[in-house]
């Protein structure tokens, strides 16, 4: 479902889907991961709009963050991080609503990963809603503090999913800005998660139908583009960093290599993706999607 689908990026799986179509960003559901966002988003990452909602005044138990120690805090968001790491992401949202008030930056962000967690499982309309809400959190995070490499992360991916609901026009406008948001991103902190975000955002512009590549040069003057060969070595890059780190990294990189003529490294990938330890749904997508290209081949 990227950039439907994509990873967990930061400390994200469903990501990036297909960009534009409602395909560009693969997420993942692990910190590092973004799950597969299946409907083409173009990673995207934040634009300061405003806040969503008016502030509420605080409330007796949100004020005791102010004259906690650092230390309780760190227990805070490690709490909030062990939530994460467990899959409870409504735990996180009950957890850290409590203190969004307070613009603090590693607050903020982890709450917007949980929404969008949240929002993947929602219906349509508490899904959208979730979504608005994850985005509008992001920007506040964004006019705080602009070189947090998790902030601009999880802003690519929330950008990317508010434009997937918009639309088709809307996901190819806000293509720069996803882009740009992932590069800042890969420029603040470059691991492995980021290397296939933008790997997989080449690989959603490089697949563009005929279409969608016309709307975009109506949009345009100069319309995005990227090649498989970029894309392989984002993806490339991301394998180096961190090797075997997601399914779904192994898998795109045995697609890309079908798309550059290069059968026998895309047979290599694709195998390696069947053989992956799957962890959870995510993997289990993947190792399914790279036996039937291998049955095809």
């Amino acid at each position: 479902m990227m950039l439907q689908r994509l990873y967990r990026f930061t400390n994200c799986n469903k990501f990036l889907q297909t960009a534009v179509a409602r395909n560009i960003y693969s997420t993942y559901k692990k910190e590092y991961n973004i799950q597969n966002v299946g409907k083409l988003s173009m990673i995207s990452s934040l634009t300061a709009m405003g806040t969503w909602g008016l502030i509420k005044s605080k409330s007796n138990e949100e004020k005791k963050i102010e004259s906690t120690t650092s230390k309780t805090m760190k227990e805070l968001l490690n709490e909030a991080d062990s939530l994460f790491d467990r899959g409870d992401y409504k735990g996180i949202y009950d957890l850290l609503s409590n203190y969004k008030d307070d613009k603090n930056v590693e607050i903020l962000w982890r709450l917007s990963r949980a929404i969008y967690w949240m929002s993947e499982t929602a219906n349509d309309i508490e899904a959208r809603k979730l979504t608005y809400e994850g985005y509008d959190l992001l920007c506040t995070a964004l006019n705080i503090k602009e070189d947090h490499f998790a902030v601009h992360k999880w802003m690519s991916i929330l950008l990317n999913k508010k434009s997937t609901l918009e639309g088709t026009k809307t996901l190819i406008k806000e293509s720069y800005n996803i882009k740009k948001h992932m590069l800042r991103s890969m420029e603040l902190n470059p691991d492995a998660m980021i290397f296939h975000m933008i790997g997989f955002w080449c690989y959603k512009i490089s697949s563009l139908p005929w279409y969608q590549r016309k709307i975009a040069s109506v949009i345009f003057e100069e319309p995005p583009v990227s090649s498989f060969e970029e894309a392989s070595m984002y993806l490339e890059k991301a394998e180096e960093i961190d090797p075997n780190f997601y399914s779904h990294n192994l898998l795109l990189l045995g697609k890309t290599y079908l798309k550059l003529n290069r059968k026998e490294d895309a047979i290599k990938y694709l195998k390696k993706t069947v053989e992956y330890p799957a962890k959870n749904d995510d993997d289990q997508k993947a190792k399914q999607e790279a036996q039937k290209i291998l049955n095809n081949i």
